[in-house]
């Protein structure tokens, strides 16, 4: 595909559901951000969870979630429950 498993947090399920969504690069998932790419899975997959908006921003920002600073985890946290 278009290169998106190389990314941080990004397998090959999630790689699918990007290109579903048409985002096929990396370069696409960095410009349409993490929140955008996320609500248009949530779209198709209403189950999509916090953890993978989190697996999103680490790629987008090339680190793993985990090492998401706490102040970035919890605004998408919030960000997480408006949109439930």
């Amino acid at each position: 595909m278009g290169g998106l498993t190389e990314m941080a947090n990004i397998g090959v399920k999630l790689e699918e559901q990007l290109v579903a969504v048409g985002i096929m690069s990396p370069k696409e998932l960095i410009a349409v951000g993490s929140r955008e790419a996320w609500l248009r899975i949530k779209k198709t997959t209403p189950s999509a969870r916090i953890m993978l908006l989190l697996a999103l921003e680490g790629a987008v920002r090339g680190i793993r979630w985990r090492d998401l600073d706490e102040q970035t985890k919890n605004q998408l946290k919030l960000f997480y429950q408006n949109t439930k």
